[in-house]
């Protein structure tokens, strides 16, 4: 039982995701420090303060890191098809004078 839940931890902190969840993660990181750089500068020039800007500044910080860091599954929807490595397609590749495959 603690191998099973041990292997689940290491599945869900590994980070498997596609580049297509790395072109997303790049395109929410941009938008939400956008955003909350531009909200933070708007609320803080309104009242005024230069603490409370610093403070929203922050919070947008945090919550991009949560929504960009983790591997979440969604970062995972179009994994590309590789080869194992058991595979013989007739081709030897050479690294170092050494014959790999």
């Amino acid at each position: 039982m603690a191998e099973q839940l041990l292997e689940q931890v290491r599945d869900a902190v590994e980070g498997q995701i596609d580049f297509e969840g790395q072109r997303l993660s790049e395109l929410l990181t941009t938008v939400l420090l956008g955003a909350a750089g531009f909200f933070a500068f708007f609320i803080g020039f309104m009242a005024q303060d230069i603490k409370l800007t610093l403070y929203i500044g922050l919070a947008g910080t945090a919550l991009t890191f949560l929504v960009a860091v983790p591997p979440w599954p969604f970062y995972n929807k179009n994994p590309e098809p590789w080869l194992s490595p058991h595979t013989r397609s007739g081709v030897s590749i050479d690294v170092d004078g050494q014959k790999v495959g």
